[in-house]
């Protein structure tokens, strides 16, 4: 179908993944008002945390890369 090649490296499936799980602990909030996160680190827990984090730091690294890929010239 044309345009950019956007293929994937082992940071952006890690990436990805990790936004996945915190995309779905969310929709579990939102609908269930159940935290995934909370359950297994203990709500409120520096474990909890660091997994937030993490998953903020790899959403920026998405951002960042996704922004990087749509304005790499075509080969």
């Amino acid at each position: 179908m044309g345009g950019n090649n956007m293929k994937m490296n082992a940071a952006d499936n890690v990436s990805m993944l990790l936004v996945l799980v915190g995309g779905l602990n969310w929709g579990l909030i939102g609908f269930f008002e159940w935290n995934l996160v909370g359950e297994i680190f203990g709500a409120g827990s520096g474990a909890a945390r660091v997994v937030y984090a993490i998953v903020g730091l790899a959403a920026l690294y998405m951002v960042v890369s996704w922004f990087s890929k749509m304005n790499q010239k075509p080969a």
